[in-house]
Parts: structure tokens; C-alpha cells; sequence
């Protein structure tokens, strides 16, 4: 069973790919973990791979969301994309994007967040 946590999670990465999805994004995968970390969504845009890191806050305390996305964090997710993209052997361009939700307001979607 799922903590509270968890579960307000799962459903944050569920309206993030609902947004994306609606922007005309598809989903290639969802909750992609290896031993070096976990990318919440793959999706594609074009000819475009995307990883989306989907990040929720109650409160902006602390910055909120999108600035909870350190370097740590970026590594995190560089290695786990690096894992995806050998397995799957992709030779197309990639980004990373981060869908943050702050309380109950509306997304924030910031498209090529970082580069690795």
C-alpha cells in the first residue's frame, strides 16, 4: 500500500502527463528507475526524446518546486536517461524538462530545464 506521499505523487505525475499529453506530447514511459535513479516520464515531442521530472510542493516554502531540482538531483536524472538511452540504443535529440505543482495551482512546465 502506498503512503499519502506516494499516492499525492502518483497523481501529480498523472495531470503533468495529462498536460503534456494535451500539449501534443506522447508517452513512451512512465516511472523509469535503474540503480542510478528514476525519471518519472519519457515522453516524446517530434522527433524529440523528453525526460520529465515532475516535482510537487504543498507549500513555496523553501523556493517550491522547481527550485527543489538541485544538482544532485540533475545527476540523478542524467544517469538514469544515460541507462535508458544505452538500453534502448536512441540516437536522437533528447531534453529534460520539470512539470512543478506548488499547492493547488497550476502547472509549471519549463521546457529544456538543464542540459547534461
Amino acid at each position: 500500500m502506498k503512503s499519502p506521499k506516494q499516492q499525492s505523487g502518483d497523481a501529480a505525475e498523472r495531470r503533468a502527463e495529462t498536460l503534456l499529453t494535451g500539449r501534443g506530447l506522447t508517452t513512451v514511459d512512465r516511472n523509469y528507475r535503474c540503480k542510478g535513479g528514476e525519471i518519472d516520464l519519457i515522453m516524446r515531442d517530434g522527433d524529440s526524446l523528453v525526460f520529465v521530472e515532475v516535482r510537487l510542493r504543498r507549500h513555496k516554502d523553501f523556493g517550491g518546486s522547481l527550485s527543489s531540482i538541485d544538482q544532485r538531483k540533475q545527476r540523478r536524472l542524467i544517469i538514469a536517461a544515460q541507462h535508458y538511452l544505452q538500453r534502448q540504443r536512441w540516437q536522437g535529440p533528447c531534453r529534460f524538462d520539470v512539470v512543478g505543482f506548488d499547492g493547488s495551482h497550476e502547472a509549471n512546465w519549463i521546457k529544456d530545464a538543464f542540459s547534461a
